[in-house]
């Protein structure tokens, strides 16, 4: 893959949309996800990373599950990340660009959809060891340092899945906490957030389990990012 600089794309006058995928079932969404994106807004650019985890869903299974090699065939998705592309052959040199920094500065709102358990958990505690919780941890959560470049402050979506007994565990409440009430509190000066959290719903799981915790309808999802970049659908 060529390297990738925001700075490249800083003025193509595009709405940048950074999904993300981690280890959930409810990542056979995200390519429902894209493409409502790409194929009703012609001003969208879509990147997408997925963890290790995540890319087991999206190995060609079923039409659902399409490969992860074909996500780029959707409109507007430009190119698809995992772990391996952080530092790829023949190794960083000085003055190379740093993936997780690069996607940073250009995304306009990062969607992690479906964010796990695990993911969840290792976001809230700060750990950075995969390409997706390296861009969460380098997020400019006070909206200064690329104030330069953006005219507000990039919104992190997360729309938690996991089992009902998961999303239960008090451990997931002290996470959710931590991100909405804690870390997602606006800076000083700033009016707005910079974590919204998207609850999941209540439905028979992938696991037979009855419950809460599953994803976000997809479509609503789409409408939340929509409505954040002012995006709307043409009728007729």
């Amino acid at each position: 893959m060529a390297s990738f600089t925001a700075e490249q794309h800083r003025n193509d006058g595009k709405h940048h949309i950074l999904l993300a995928a981690s280890g959930s079932v409810a990542t056979i969404k995200l390519p429902n996800i894209a493409a409502a994106l790409g194929r009703h807004h012609p001003k969208v650019s879509i990147r997408i990373i997925l963890t290790e985890s995540a890319a087991q869903f999206l190995r060609g299974q079923s039409a659902e599950q399409p490969a992860v090699e074909t996500l780029t065939d959707i409109p507007g998705v430009d190119a698809v990340y995992r772990d391996r592309d952080e530092w790829a052959e023949p190794g960083w040199t000085r003055g190379a660009p740093i993936l997780h920094i690069e996607l940073r500065k250009w995304a306009h709102v990062l969607a992690v959809v479906p964010c796990s358990a695990d993911t969840l958990a290792k976001w809230a505690n700060g750990f950075a060891d995969n390409l997706l919780l390296s861009v969460l941890r380098a997020w400019d959560t006070t909206g200064l340092v690329d104030a330069g470049i953006k005219e507000r402050r990039p919104m992190v979506f997360a729309a938690p899945a996991m089992n009902t007994a998961m999303w239960r565990h008090p451990v997931t409440a002290l996470h959710l906490q931590t991100l909405r009430d804690e870390w997602g509190r606006s800076a000083p000066g700033k009016k707005n957030p910079w974590i919204t959290i998207l609850d999941p719903i209540s439905k028979e799981l992938a696991c037979g389990d009855v419950g809460d915790g599953a994803m976000m309808d997809w479509r609503d999802i789409v409408k939340a990012i929509e409505s954040y970049l002012g995006l709307y659908v043409q009728e007729g």
